[in-house]
């Protein structure tokens, strides 16, 4: 990702969904929410996206006060406008439409200035592909650290 600062990734995403196709899209942010976003002030922890009126919202997402700003900071739980192409909302649409599916943001970063989030379409995971995730990525890192010693023996 030449030219991109990722600030803050999902990590509950996905651990929680098998995520499907992927969009980028930008936010309408205001004043001070960019200065805190650029300190890292994000969390997107438990947050998601919905359409409605043909407009993609970023709802629950957490952008922490400016420390610097005044009494018109901004308020830090505020639904927040994506900025995407109509065709891509339809396709969005369509898909979340799709019993099971949702919009899960899974990472926001800046791209030549501009705030951007990564938004996947996202299907939830059962108890059992969890359990499955977990005991592959424990066997890899067993595995790993095998080689590891092995090579510097």
């Amino acid at each position: 990702m030449e030219g991109e600062k990722v600030v803050a990734t999902n990590r509950k995403a996905r651990h929680e969904y098998h995520i499907g196709e992927r969009f980028e899209a930008g936010i309408a942010l205001q004043g001070t929410e960019v200065k805190s976003i650029r300190d890292s002030k994000i969390n997107l922890q438990d947050a998601y996206c919905t359409i409605e009126n043909g407009e993609v919202t970023l709802i629950n997402c957490h952008i922490s006060p400016y420390s610097y700003g005044t009494d018109t900071n901004h308020e830090p739980m505020r639904p927040r406008r994506l900025l995407l192409h109509r065709r891509e909302i339809a396709k969005l649409k369509k898909a979340v439409d799709q019993k099971g599916f949702t919009l899960v943001p899974l990472s926001v970063y800046f791209k030549r200035g501009l705030a951007k989030v990564e938004i996947g379409v996202a299907r939830g995971k059962k108890q059992y592909d969890k359990r499955a995730d977990i005991s592959a990525r424990d066997s890899k890192r067993r595995l790993d650290r095998v080689l590891k010693d092995a090579r510097n023996r």
